[in-house]
């Protein structure tokens, strides 16, 4: 009897030994469960480029080196240029650190003022309408900052009026002229996010307009020589996209 119960003890470890073993043998026993889909996050779009609106006002400095009059008048010295209000507006695109827009801007009339017989006799004004295509390179961003050089070309239409002397001609009173020049830029600023699609633009622009004549009489024309001006500008650039400046 006791042989009996010792062989079945023997039997059923026998019998645990070898459902364990078998257990451990088997693939997927005990079974694992179900792996789960690695989480993906949402594709990040970065828009870098996108076309621009853009309104600016600044304030001009002039700049009237010299004057030259008709032979054989002699040429008026102390030769200024006053200080006037302009307005632009513009359209562009940028595309990563490039920029390029076209631009016109109204520069409302500059007196110009030189001496020739007494201080100041010689006077006029002159105005500009100035279109240009720019290219701005901008050198990065730092908190919601964007410094930028940039340079551009085109042409400006030249009104001279109101011009009086009685030293040099014309002579003749109430003469205007008005000219085209080859007119070129060269500026630098900083775009300052103020909103996801909204950019104030605050700049310096040199713009060199060349030479602008008087009206002509009889007698021939003042030439003023170089003609320029600094300009302090502030603007805003409105895009059509979202710019990724609030990230």
């Amino acid at each position: 009897m006791l042989r009996s119960r010792t062989l079945l003890g023997c039997a059923a470890a026998l019998a645990l030994l070898s459902a364990s073993a078998r257990g451990a043998d088997m693939p997927g026993y005990p079974p694992e469960p179900p792996s789960l889909p690695p989480h993906e996050a949402p594709p990040v779009v970065e828009n870098l480029g996108g076309w621009y609106l853009r309104g600016d006002l600044g304030y001009a400095l002039g700049i009237a080196p010299d004057a030259e009059s008709a032979a054989p008048f002699p040429n008026p010295t102390e030769n200024k240029l006053s200080n006037g209000l302009f307005v632009g507006v513009g359209a562009g695109y940028k595309s990563r650190w490039l920029r390029t827009d076209a631009t016109l801007d109204y520069t409302a009339p500059l007196k110009y003022t030189g001496s020739i017989a007494a201080p100041d006799d010689t006077t006029a004004k002159i105005e500009a309408v100035t279109a240009l295509f720019n290219g701005y390179i901008d050198l990065g961003t730092w908190y919601h900052m964007t410094p930028y050089i940039g340079a551009g070309a085109g042409v400006s239409q030249l009104h001279t009026f109101d011009y009086a002397s009685t030293a040099a001609p014309p002579f003749t009173p109430g003469l205007s002229h008005t000219q085209w020049n080859f007119t070129w830029a060269a500026m630098g600023g900083v775009g300052i996010a103020i909103a996801p699609n909204l950019m104030l633009d605050v700049n310096y622009r040199y713009v060199n307009f060349g030479d602008v004549e008087t009206a002509s009489d009889a007698f021939g024309a003042m030439t003023l020589k170089r003609l320029a001006a600094h300009e302090v500008r502030i603007g805003i650039r409105w895009s059509f996209d979202d710019q990724p400046f609030f990230e």
